[in-house]
């Protein structure tokens, strides 16, 4: 505690005012631990037999004992204080009664009620008083502060760097680790910035994750190891620009009303960022552009460069795209790695250096997204990349990164298993499955047998365990069926196309 700010109002506060004259009768060590030093309410006072009923909790209470001489018994008499969370007892003494009872002096060391003696020339009221000018010089005192931290964030808002001067303020004003989170669940912004091990700040950008997903305004405290602290989302309901997370359980009034400002400047400057980042978005739509026509001059000029081929250009569907830039900015500026991204009815073109490809399965697990990745290929093939990354896209059906070479690339019949298709392939092989589900024939899996077999009886007959004229005789009546000819290639070849495209 500075020198300069008045001391809590506590039981020890007021222990140690000397005009009070008051005195604790128990040693100090014979005391719980803290006893003399957690907050207090307020001071009352009363000589009823059971004052609890009037009661809150975290008071001292004062009497001068003459309930005492109704043959009430003491130790429940301070038993039912200490329930009801009376701090401390104060005696008046010589008012009523000479000294302090020993019953009393031994039932409040049973309870670990702190027990002081009040001298007659001090009025109770004047012990009230006494600890509500506490109260109010540490009300005066926190609003001050209040004051004073208000104008030195918001000089700090005004630095180059008005953000990170901001975070940093708050927190060596509250004397707690601060940090901010971008929409990304990363750490823009952090004071002091070692003060949290790696795996503290991972688990705490998990939880920051899972509020900005939500994408609801809230604030919430949470608990981590041994480690307490306190969420604070920034920016409106389903525009989430970021949250701001404070190592602490609580925070008094005053300190919430220094927290509130500070949001509303955070946010405040990542909207004025974000409105940079549209700006930006949009320039890098219009490249694109030049680049789909196999042309990165323009964008060389404007960008004072690309990253190197031979390239990477992958598409993500449904990405955040606010979001899937900042990652990739701070990527760049902590490993100098080089990216493209822009913004298209296709979804959120990505370009980076073949060397940099392992950097799309991250993107894709971090955002839960969906990418479809091209082959490695030069500037001078850009939209061959484009089109093969959109049609690995089109072939993935849940997230992760899928790469055209896996998916479409070595399969033409793959790459032509459209919706249409298979509707045509499913009505051509329709009387087939008709008859075979009516007479169990297994005419179907005949077909896709043989022709696995290159067309040949004997070997497919074997894998059939069948006899060859049993399936030259279903290899016939499959080609009735279908109306086909099978003893030539376009017609086997159409065949297989069937079979592979059909659902099964």
């Amino acid at each position: 505690m500075a020198a300069t700010e008045p001391e809590q109002p506590t039981l020890r506060a007021l222990l140690r005012r000397r005009d009070l004259g008051l005195a604790l009768v128990p040693l100090e060590e014979d005391l719980p631990e803290g006893a003399l030093d957690r907050p207090l309410r307020w001071v009352h006072s009363s000589d009823l037999a059971d004052p609890t009923p009037f009661l809150s909790e975290d008071l001292a209470l004062l009497t001068t004992g003459t309930q005492f001489d109704r043959a009430i018994d003491i130790d429940t008499y301070v038993g039912r204080l200490a329930d009801r969370g009376v701090l401390g007892l104060g005696f008046g003494t010589e008012v009523h009664r000479s000294g302090i009872p020993e019953e009393l002096v031994a039932s409040c060391a049973t309870h670990g009620m702190p027990l002081f003696a009040v001298p007659y020339r001090t009025p109770f009221i004047a012990v009230a008083r006494a600890h509500s000018e506490a109260i109010a010089a540490q009300a005066y005192a926190r609003r001050s502060w209040a004051l004073d931290t208000q104008r030195a964030l918001a000089l700090a808002a005004l630095r180059p760097s008005g953000l990170e001067a901001t975070i940093a303020e708050l927190g060596r004003r509250l004397d707690v680790w601060a940090g901010m989170f971008d929409a990304a669940g990363a750490v823009v912004a952090a004071h002091p910035r070692d003060s949290l091990h790696a795996e503290m700040l991972d688990a705490l950008s998990g939880r920051v994750m899972e509020i900005l997903t939500r994408g609801l305004e809230a604030s919430q405290s949470l608990t981590l190891g041994e480690h307490a602290f306190m969420l604070f989302t920034v920016g409106r309901g389903g525009h989430l620009r970021g949250v701001i997370a404070l190592a602490l359980d609580a925070l008094d009034p005053e300190a919430r009303s220094v927290v509130t400002s500070v949001i509303a400047m955070a946010g405040l400057a990542m909207e004025q960022s974000e409105q940079l980042a549209r700006s930006r978005r949009r320039l890098h739509a219009q490249l694109l552009g030049s680049l789909l026509a196999d042309d990165p001059t323009l964008a060389r000029r404007v960008l004072g460069g690309l990253p190197p081929a031979p390239v990477i250009v992958a598409v993500a569907a449904d990405a955040p795209a606010g979001p899937l830039g900042e990652w990739w900015e701070r990527h760049r500026s902590e490993h100098g790695t080089p990216v493209f991204l822009a913004e298209s009815e296709d979804g959120v073109t990505m370009c980076v250096s073949a060397g940099e490809e392992a950097l799309l399965d991250e993107v894709a697990t971090r955002f839960g997204i969906r990418i479809g990745v091209s082959d490695p290929d030069g500037y001078d093939s850009f939209a061959r990349a484009h089109a093969q990354a959109l049609t690995a896209l089109r072939q993935q059906g849940t997230h992760g990164a899928a790469r055209y070479s896996e998916t479409v690339g070595s399969s033409i019949l793959t790459a032509l298993a459209t919706d249409e298709a298979r509707l045509v392939a499913e009505s051509r092989l329709a009387p087939l499955r008709e008859h075979d589900a009516r007479t169990g024939a297994e005419l179907e899996r005949s077909l896709r047998t043989w022709l696995e077999h290159d067309a040949k009886a004997e070997s497919a007959a074997t894998a059939l365990g069948v006899h060859r004229h049993t399936l030259r005789s279903r290899i016939a009546q499959a080609g009735g069926l279908l109306d086909i000819d099978l003893s030539t290639f376009p017609a086997r070849a159409e065949l297989w196309t069937l079979l592979q495209t059909a659902r099964d």
